[in-house]
């Protein structure tokens, strides 16, 4: 394709967010120009996508559509390509945009014009992570994307935004640090920052276990893993509702994609080396979190708790080093960035009419909100895997994997499925059900069209990739087998000359 299509998807929302910036608006009114900006930004970007989707060969493991251009004396190269992973975690993103954008024009009350630049801009930092082939370019796109959220959170935020806005920068950033100093140790070593010459060149056994340190150090904190979570509740909690749905659809997948990109692809001695560390704290992540999320009183908070949960199934997977593991941690963190999305939606909707978001505020929502419950439902049971919902798929598939590799582990994975049931289907009874004693509630009025439609849209992917996941599995087949065969034949041969 002669067309630099990864880049006009990467930067149209910048551009995009140009124009939104340029918009005027009359005193005292809603700016409509900001507002039809940055909803034909979104949704073009959204059909470029799907046009790439279409065009991409899901035969080939190669790098596709790729894009490079020498920066600073070669020392740098703009490097773009995507591949089967990367392409799935692309669509997610321009899917969920637009979705944040109608969704913030009523529940944003001040300067929404800046609300929206900044999604806008955060979107061509998210893309550009998945489209990196240079790890200079790929660190500058994942730190760059610290920069909005933290605006999101701190100027849109909740009583305690600035407090959690800094805890959620310091963390992310100071875990990153470490990954910075491993990016400049492998120019050291390789001499080039290139992602597919560094899989070309292999990197020496004796540098990998401190090189996968540092970049775990980073993952870890952006995915998060148990015990580095901790700034994840603080933030949802704070976050304006499109500001948690950016960050759990998201941004924690770009930790879950820097496993597979990196972790996985170039250190593979020291994934082998340090998967008993990542499957002891992806268990203590899904068991402990999802009794933490059984005792919280905030419905945020919950779902917060509850994506740390579930991000403890993507590392599990990925770590089993199979196929139906990675596939199933992959799957995983597709189908959490629809319904987690949708959950935090949800309760946006809510808080946007009650104020609150404390669980005992509610009661008897059902006789109120019908239309809501019902779609409300659909993501709860996604959210404990009932098969016919794409959060079945993911889970199960990790579970097989894990069994495959270590019973113990996949055991006591198989206790959060049962603790999810508990605490989502809990949240639902004292929500939905139950005496409607508020006479707020009373006077709330059901799902108005736009609700209705990004919800509905939401919940007809989650049911059409739960009953039918082939073409999820067509794009990312390929390029896992392709991660397979080359881990597999790095271990083969440093066994064999050990």
């Amino acid at each position: 394709m002669n067309f630099p299509i990864l880049s006009s998807i990467t930067f149209l929302p910048l551009i995009g967010a140009f124009f939104v910036f340029l918009s005027k608006s009359e005193s005292n009114q809603v700016n409509k120009g900001a507002i039809y900006v940055s909803l034909f930004t979104s949704f073009a970007n959204f059909f470029l996508v799907l046009f790439l989707w279409y065009s991409f060969d899901n035969t080939s493991s190669n790098f596709q559509f790729v894009e490079e251009s020498v920066w600073i004396s070669g020392f740098i190269k703009f490097k773009f390509g995507i591949d089967g992973i990367s392409i799935l975690f692309i669509l997610l993103t321009a899917f969920i945009i637009p979705i944040c954008v109608i969704s913030c024009i009523n529940s944003i009350k001040n300067r929404l014009k800046e609300f929206l630049i900044a999604i806008l801009v955060l979107e061509t930092f998210m893309i550009g992570v998945f489209c990196s082939l240079d790890l200079v370019i790929f660190y500058l796109f994942f730190e760059a994307g610290l920069i909005p959220m933290f605006l999101i959170i701190g100027i849109w935020g909740g009583p305690r935004r600035v407090y959690s806005a800094f805890k959620f920068f310091l963390f992310t950033l100071l875990g990153s640090v470490l990954m910075l100093i491993a990016i400049i140790s492998i120019y050291w070593i390789t001499g080039t920052t290139d992602v597919t010459e560094i899989y070309k060149i292999k990197i020496p056994s004796e540098f990998q276990n401190l090189l996968w340190l540092a970049f775990f150090s980073s993952f870890a904190v952006k995915m998060p893993m148990w015990p580095v979570h901790t700034w994840l509740p603080d933030a949802h909690v704070e976050a304006p509702t499109a500001g948690s749905v950016i960050l759990a659809a998201i941004l924690l997948k770009m930790a879950g994609y820097g496993f597979l990109r990196f972790s996985v692809g170039m250190f593979p001695l020291a994934s082998e080396y340090f998967t008993p560390l990542v499957f002891t704290l992806s268990v203590i992540a899904i068991i402990y979190t999802s009794l933490v999320a059984l005792m919280q009183d905030d419905m945020k908070k919950l779902i917060a708790y509850s994506s740390v949960a579930h991000m403890g199934y993507v590392t599990l997977g990925i770590f089993t080093f199979n196929k139906q593991g990675i596939e199933g941690g992959i799957i995983q963190m597709f189908s959490h960035g629809l319904i987690s999305a949708a959950l935090f939606l949800c309760v946006g909707v809510l808080y946007d009419r009650a104020h609150s978001r404390l669980i005992n505020n509610y009661g008897g929502v059902v006789n109120i909100l019908p239309k809501y419950s019902f779609i409300l439902m659909i993501f709860v049971l996604g959210t404990l895997g009932l098969p016919g919902t794409s959060g079945f798929v993911g889970e199960f598939l990790v579970l097989v994997g894990a069994f495959k590799v270590n019973f113990l582990v996949a055991i006591l994975a198989s206790v959060g499925v049962v603790l999810a049931a508990a605490y989502i289907l809990w949240l639902y009874k004292r929500v939905i059900f139950g005496k409607l004693e508020n006479n707020q509630i009373k006077e709330m009025k059901d799902l108005n069209k736009s609700e209705m439609g990004v919800l509905v849209s939401i919940g007809i992917l989650v049911i059409f990739f739960g009953f039918y996941p082939e073409p999820l599995f067509n794009t990312v087949n390929v390029s896992v087998d392709n991660l397979i065969n080359n881990y597999n034949m790095e271990i083969n041969k440093f066994s064999v000359l050990k």
